[in-house]
C-alpha cells in the first residue's frame, strides 16, 4: 500500500495540509517499521509517536474550527475520537502479541491508513471550505 501524501488528501489550508503531511509521514514510517519486521519495542515506540502528533493535530484542527464556529465540530471531535479509540486498540493488540505481525499490519492499514485518508477527502475538507468561504463571502 502507498501511504503518501497526495494532491487528493489537499484541503486548501496551509496549516492543517502540512500537519496532514507529517502525520502520513508518520504512519508512512510506523507501517514500514512493522513491514520490516522491527522489534515490538521499537513498533511501540513508533505507535506512541504517532499518537503523539495525532493529539497535537486533532487539537489544532478542533481550535480551528472553535476560531471560526464551524458548525459541524461535534461531529468533527466524534470522528478524532474514534482515531483516538482505533490507536489505543493498536496499542492494546501490540502489546498483546509478540510484535508487528501481518495481520497487526493489514488493520493499521485498514483502520489507520484507510481511515484517516477518508476523514481528509470528506471531514477536514469540508472544513478548509467552510473557512475559505467564511474568508471569501463573495464566492457564494
Amino acid at each position: 500500500m502507498t501511504i503518501e501524501f497526495d494532491e487528493n488528501l489537499i484541503t486548501g489550508n496551509e496549516t492543517i495540509d502540512n500537519q496532514h503531511k507529517e502525520l502520513i509521514e508518520r504512519i508512512r514510517q510506523f507501517v514500514k517499521s512493522c513491514e520490516n519486521g522491527d522489534s515490538k519495542v521499537k513498533a511501540i515506540n513508533m505507535l506512541d509517536y504517532l499518537v503523539e502528533y495525532t493529539n497535537f493535530h486533532f487539537a489544532a484542527e478542533e481550535k480551528l474550527q472553535e476560531e471560526v464556529n464551524y458548525p459541524g465540530l461535534k461531529q468533527h471531535q466524534k470522528k478524532h475520537e474514534e482515531f483516538r479509540k482505533t490507536l489505543r486498540d493498536l496499542d492494546e493488540f501490540l502489546e498483546e502479541s509478540e510484535g508487528p505481525t501481518d495481520a497487526f499490519v493489514n488493520q493499521v492499514e485498514a483502520k489507520v491508513v484507510n481511515w484517516l485518508f477518508n476523514h481528509i477527502k470528506t471531514f477536514d475538507r469540508s472544513v478548509a471550505e467552510y473557512i475559505f468561504l467564511q474568508d471569501n463571502p463573495d464566492r457564494l
